[in-house]
């Protein structure tokens, strides 16, 4: 995993996520996964960012997430790229599940816990804080 400084190349953000860093940078994550170590090496690339950086990426999506999550960093932005999706928050000890289709965004509080199920095969676009983010199996 590296941190392309200078892009000079068009990016698939459903493959290479970009962070957008401290200063207005943005740059490209090459080699990006959810490996554990990789996460780990992403983490200590963006720390000097803090709770201001973020990651942006593409996702493909069908069916129901498998777990939960939240970012006490800071508030996260969804957008529906295509497709249907209800993204479920539980605000307050209370469920909250909010519909998206093509073109619509929400934002998931900094903190809150949230599950995306995707009803119809389709795209989101994520903007997220690159610290701490949380999970929890989905029950």
């Amino acid at each position: 995993m590296h941190l392309v400084s200078e892009p000079t190349h068009a990016v698939d953000l459903s493959t290479t996520p970009v962070h957008l860093g401290l200063g207005s940078r943005a740059m490209p994550v090459e080699g990006f996964g959810w490996d554990p170590d990789v996460l780990e090496a992403y983490g200590s690339a963006v720390a000097d960012d803090g709770a201001e950086g973020r990651l942006l990426m593409i996702f493909e999506g069908a069916g129901s997430g498998t777990y939960w999550e939240r970012h006490p960093a800071g508030d996260e932005v969804v957008i529906c790229l295509s497709g249907r999706m209800t993204v479920t928050r539980v605000i307050g000890g209370t469920t909250d599940p909010v519909d998206l289709t093509l073109g619509e965004a929400m934002i998931n509080p900094r903190g809150v816990w949230h599950v995306v199920d995707v009803h119809e095969p389709g795209q989101l676009m994520t903007i997220t804080p690159g610290a701490g983010t949380e999970h929890r199996p989905r029950r």
